[in-house]
């Protein structure tokens, strides 16, 4: 990872990975957690699972607003 970009997304992937062990984990070891209720009837299954599409989103907004500064700059060769 000799790159700024490369090494931001290694850090933004390793974020996710983390976010997405804990739901993996969670499933797996305590099951009964990922049942309960805790908002407008609707389990924490559902409330993690859009949590993690979620945290794509921003981390994906982070990783084009931080990566590459100036590539929307440059003019393509003619």
């Amino acid at each position: 990872m000799a790159t700024r970009d490369g090494k931001l997304g290694l850090v933004l992937f390793l974020i996710y990975l983390a976010l997405y062990g804990g739901f993996v984990l969670l499933n797996a070891f305590s099951p009964e957690t990922m049942e309960k209720t805790p908002l407008a009837g609707v389990n924490l299954a559902i409330w993690y699972g859009f949590g993690l599409i979620a945290a794509a989103l921003v981390l994906a907004l982070i990783y084009g607003w931080w990566g590459t500064p100036g590539q929307e700059e440059k003019e393509p060769r003619a």
